[in-house]
């Protein structure tokens, strides 16, 4: 099988610090939060009769169901990490120009300061950046090296006629491991795939930092090292999904032995200087909204340009709000501070650790963007054809409230002549937004996924009644293969009594 501070809105002063572990004197250990809230968002907990109705509602698709019924919302980091004081306060200061804007020029500045490219090209998203990278390269029979797919990369190239190739270690697919590098690239077999199909036919070479379906895992700079020469020996673009840039860059500071005493401005630019093209997606790097592409070569920029006014709004803007714009420019300069990236990492690896110990299968090592709990073990009486992620994804939000999400076969697609395809492993994806959730909420859901597994067997399967063509796992609808929800429910009431 394959810390800086932000001082002020107008001068930006770019410092890093390497944190040191803070310890307990009751010998615990259990992560710190280096914020304080001042603004709080009132939450539901609606009694389980209300989610199961809720359930039903959404076709058991935890996409479709509404934020009123969902008490914890793990669903994705994507837009939903909490923003600083210093972005709130930058929105306030936006150059509404169409053209020429200034917001636009403190966003290319950052740009240039923390991910070390001068020519930066906006998007509303990451994945409308995806969609112009593809479009431009893509033709078919072009064939697409990568760590491993992305469901919205995936389906933009293979709706321009590509292809893609995982090219993973073995070691990747082991659900409890030590390996501190799960999302390296194989170069071996990358070597085989670029002689095998022709580098011509190899428009670019992806490298995801980090990789989203397989449990968030990092690559180390060795590798992409690798992959870098590799792509100059056959003279490949090298393109990198940046969009958890800084978790994998403080994952490398904290597992890679070179870069131990580096710190998160070195790093990173590391990384993106290696990359012909990197592209992001500001909801997850900065923590804002909006996307970009960025790149040294004025041959790429040309040649992706007049894509941006066709699909997104003129250059300076590309769809983005300019109060998002000025409000990610902070974020980008917030990436180097080890206190903030940090904060999510360490509350993963509270939950992973938790649930592990108490021997509920998760992805090990401890990745970014959320905890991964294997449903293909979590439930292994539910076949794969039943969609066992999907199916663990509704029983946690019926017994708890905490929606999260199927990154499992649910997620893939199907192939071109309608025929299923399984996915390598059945993940339900419990995201861990930044500075959003307290340790006693990240208790919670420790406490409600170990009364489900105590009684997983009442789970059951999944079959799809509505399936959309493309990226299904957003619009499509299910229903469960027999009454398990109620008798799932007649339990928990059996257990919980009254409690929500």
């Amino acid at each position: 099988m394959n810390c800086f501070r932000y001082h002020s809105i107008n001068i930006i002063k770019i410092t890093s610090q390497t944190m040191q572990e803070i310890k307990f004197y009751s010998g615990e250990t259990i992560p710190l939060e280096l914020h304080k809230v001042r603004i709080v968002q009132k939450l539901n907990l609606v009694p389980i009769e209300r989610r199961l109705e809720a359930l039903y509602e959404g076709g058991f698709n935890t996409f479709r169901l509404s934020t009123l019924d969902v008490f914890l919302d793990m669903l994705t980091d994507s837009g939903t990490n909490a923003m600083s004081d210093n972005q709130l306060a930058a929105m306030m200061q936006a150059d509404d120009a169409y053209a020429g804007s200034q917001s636009f020029i403190r966003l290319q500045k950052a740009v240039e300061d923390v991910l070390g490219k001068k020519l930066l090209l906006p998007v509303h998203q990451g994945r409308a950046a995806e969609n112009i990278i593809s479009t431009a390269y893509i033709k078919k029979g072009s064939l697409i090296p990568m760590n491993y797919h992305f469901t919205t990369a995936m389906a933009h190239i293979t709706q321009n006629g590509g292809k893609i190739a995982e090219l993973l270690y073995d070691e990747a697919y082991v659900i409890n491991s030590d390996h501190p590098f799960k999302g390296n690239m194989n170069i071996g077999k990358l070597e085989e795939i670029i002689k095998h199909h022709g580098a011509n036919n190899i428009p670019f070479i992806r490298m995801e930092a980090s990789t989203n379906l397989i449990g968030g895992q990092p690559f180390s700079i060795q590798n992409l090292r690798d992959v870098r020469s590799m792509a100059d020996k056959y003279g490949i673009r090298l393109v990198l999904d940046a969009s958890l840039l800084g978790e994998n860059a403080y994952l490398v500071m904290k597992r890679e032995e070179e870069f131990k005493d580096s710190n998160m401005g070195e790093i990173i630019k590391i990384m993106t200087g290696m990359a012909d093209l990197v592209y992001f997606s500001a909801r997850k790097l900065s923590s804002s909204r909006g996307g970009g592409m960025c790149t040294d070569n004025m041959t790429i920029y040309k040649e992706l340009e007049a894509l941006v006014p066709l699909y997104e709004g003129f250059l300076t803007y590309g769809g983005i709000s300019i109060r998002e714009i000025e409000a990610m420019a902070v974020g980008l300069y917030e990436t180097l501070d080890e206190s903030m990236i940090c904060q999510s990492p360490s509350f993963i690896k509270y939950l992973v650790d938790a649930l592990d110990a108490k021997n509920i299968p998760v992805i090990k090592p401890a990745g970014v963007l959320g905890a991964h709990v294997d449903a293909m073990q979590f439930c292994a009486h539910i076949p794969q054809t039943e969609y066992p992620a999907g199916a663990l994804a509704s029983a946690l939000f019926l017994i708890s409230g905490v929606r999260g999400m199927e990154r499992g076969s649910i997620s893939n697609q199907r192939d071109e002549y309608g025929n299923e395809t399984y996915a390598d492993m059945e993940l339900l994806r419990l995201a861990v937004p930044r500075r959003v959730f307290t340790l006693s909420q990240i208790k919670y859901v420790e406490d409600r996924l170990n009364w489900l597994y105590d009684n997983r067997l009442l789970i059951g399967g999944l079959r799809f009644v509505y399936e959309p063509p493309v990226l299904r796992f957003f619009m499509g609808g299910l229903e469960p293969t027999s009454d398990w929800p109620q008798k799932l429910m007649a339990k928990f009431k059996e257990d919980f009594g009254e409690s929500l």
